[in-house]
């Protein structure tokens, strides 16, 4: 599967509501980890609509960042979440669900879809997928 088709079906998977946003990211990329789809839900599961109930750092990205810490065993996790970070805020306009959703012209500044979207490629781009 390409990561175009990978960013695609986590974006189905967030949609269609079989995923929050951090399980959609983190189901695409198992196979990027030695966990299967079903631990990955479940450590995935509590961050629905950000971390803290849209206070804080959007799910989506937070897939991304635990993906990365398992495929490169923790050694080099923090630098390669830092680029994502930067990346994802740089395409999706801030990193806080809270500021995501931020309804400005009738619209978010990026929608769920759009932030796991990005995730996916993001990781897929830096971690060489």
């Amino acid at each position: 599967m390409t990561l175009e088709e990978r960013a695609e079906l986590a974006a189905e998977l967030k949609s269609s509501g079989v995923c929050n946003c951090s399980q959609a990211v983190t189901k695409v990329l198992a196979d990027q980890t030695t966990l299967t789809e079903e631990q990955l839900r479940q450590i995935s599961s509590g961050f629905a609509a950000g971390m803290g109930n849209m206070e804080a750092t959007c799910g989506a990205m937070i897939g991304a960042a635990m993906i990365a810490g398992l495929k490169t065993e923790g050694k080099g996790a923090v630098m390669a979440t830092k680029k994502i970070q930067e990346e994802f805020q740089r395409r999706c306009g801030a990193l806080k669900c809270r500021d995501l959703k931020a309804i400005t012209d009738g619209k978010p500044l990026c929608a769920c879809d759009d932030c796991v979207r990005n995730a996916v490629m993001i990781y897929g781009e830096f971690m060489g997928l």
